[in-house]
């Protein structure tokens, strides 16, 4: 949410990575499903660049996020785009498909590599063990703004 970024970028955060999904690709890339055009409204609503990765994981991605310019937001490429997130899916023939074991630990050890805290401002989809939604391998996670809000709710 965007309270959460800007009181990420205010508290010294040399980066703000964000990841989200939209719709359901099953796991293929389906370009109406895009968060592209999700980066043009974050700059203006931030009031500031952001920069738009064509994937969520990957070398590419990883360089992009290791070292970026001090007060960086980065939006991420749909994570449902890759089978690995939710661990199952549907080819282009309609067939079901499942993520292999191996393939989600790669997917999971690159969305690592990209951040140092992890946040979850995402309550709707908290309770779902997609990898980009279990935090594994970061030493640090906490919840965001928006969570908190619906935490304190109950």
């Amino acid at each position: 949410a965007l309270p959460t970024i800007k009181m990420a970028l205010e508290k010294g955060a040399k980066s703000v990575v964000l990841a989200s999904h939209l719709g359901r690709p099953d796991g293929s890339k389906v370009e109406k499903y895009s968060l592209a055009p999700v980066a043009k409204i974050l700059e203006e609503k931030l009031g500031k660049s952001v920069t738009f990765c064509s994937d969520c994981v990957g070398e590419e991605v990883e360089k992009t996020c290791a070292d970026p310019a001090p007060g960086s937001v980065i939006l991420l490429e749909n994570l449902r785009f890759h089978v690995e997130e939710e661990g199952k899916g549907v080819d282009a023939e309609g067939n079901k498909i499942k993520a292999k074991a191996e393939e989600v630990t790669a997917f999971r050890k690159s969305i690592r590599a990209l951040a140092d805290i992890y946040c979850n401002d995402a309550f709707g989809t908290a309770h779902r063990a997609h990898s980009s939604m279990v935090g594994e391998g970061f030493d640090i996670k906490c919840s965001g703004g928006l969570m908190a809000k619906e935490l304190d709710a109950f």
